[in-house]
């Protein structure tokens, strides 16, 4: 059993008005060394799988086809063996 833990950002060249709009409020809290953010997805996903590479390849797969939209997002996947 594997625990993908998958980032989904922005990828740099895209603009993040979220992002900027966080920064904006943590500037109008005092947080004035804060000099840019970037707001993205983060998700966890037990995978019953007893092969590593499938499990990844499969973490990968949920991302091309769901989870990230390859346009506008960039994704990575950490893998963590769960104890059975």
């Amino acid at each position: 059993m594997y625990l993908a833990r998958v980032y989904v950002t922005l990828k740099p060249t895209v603009n993040d008005p979220q992002g900027i709009t966080v920064l904006g409020g943590l500037k109008s809290l005092g947080f004035e060394s804060v000099s840019e953010v970037r707001v993205g997805k983060f998700l966890e996903i037990r995978l019953d799988e007893g092969d590593r590479q499938r499990a990844e390849s499969e973490a990968k797969e949920m991302c091309e086809k769901l989870l990230a939209n390859p346009v506008i997002e960039q994704y990575s996947v950490e893998l963590v063996e769960l104890p059975e």
